[in-house]
């Protein structure tokens, strides 16, 4: 080790004329951006702001309603694809959004992108199911409690939001995937090709699929009397859904 620093120091020292050094200029070159071209954008590219109280005609007084927690079982069967086909938010949970998570959304897109080209669309409704509480303190019993705030339930597979425009994924990977995480129930961020590849590879699985002792074939030949003990939600999802 000392013998290496000698020749180092050696080859450093203003008396060696041998060595010389030359600064040098990196030249670096870049891929010109890619541009997304045949993208059609919405006439307002901002979310709105969604309301935080339903607004009902003045002759129609607001009504309550019970949990209804079918509301969020099962699979989503109408607003599971993109309609840009670019990139979004997809839940895969049950759950329910409140007005706050719907302002977190929309404030975290505005301070994070320039919306020059690029827009953001809501895929969800504005809450709507009520939620009623009871006061701090009060005794069970009197009628149901009164309306505290509302909810947009939410079933697994739903769009929550869809963001396009003249923009590549790694560009809004990181601020979707920070919103998915601050999400009430399980979301991800996803592109159109991830949803193709999650598609084509569930797909695969069932086609090449060696056991035939799946659930779906348990569940239709009632194997095992399992008719008995099974929720209603099985024999229709055959338990992939809670």
């Amino acid at each position: 080790m000392q013998t290496l620093r000698n020749t180092v120091r050696s080859f450093l020292s203003t008396n060696n004329s041998a060595v010389i050094f030359i600064q040098r200029k990196g030249l670096k070159v870049y891929n010109p951006p890619v541009k997304i071209e045949n993208v059609e954008y919405p006439e307002k590219n901002k979310l709105r702001i969604m309301e935080k109280v339903p607004q009902y005609p003045s002759n129609l007084r607001p009504f309550k309603m019970q949990k209804k927690l079918r509301l969020m079982r099962g699979l989503e069967t109408i607003h599971n694809t993109l309609l840009h086909k670019q990139y979004g938010i997809v839940a895969t949970g049950g759950g329910r959004l409140k007005h706050g998570h719907f302002e977190m959304i929309r404030m975290t897109l505005l301070r994070n992108f320039d919306f020059n080209n690029l827009f953001a669309i809501w895929r969800v409704d504005a809450p709507w199911q009520p939620v009623t509480k009871k006061s701090q303190g009060s005794r069970m019993g009197s009628g149901k409690g009164s309306i505290d705030h509302y909810v947009t339930p939410i079933k697994p597979g739903r769009v929550i939001i869809e963001v396009g425009g003249n923009i590549q994924y790694f560009q809004v990977e990181k601020v979707l995937k920070d919103i998915a995480a601050k999400c009430p129930f399980k979301a991800m961020a996803v592109s159109q090709e991830i949803l193709d590849e999650m598609a084509k590879k569930e797909k695969q699985e069932e086609e090449n699929n060696l056991n035939p002792w799946t659930w779906k074939y348990i569940i239709q030949n009632n194997i095992g009397g399992c008719h008995n003990w099974i929720s209603p939600f099985d024999k229709l999802w055959y338990t992939k859904y809670v």
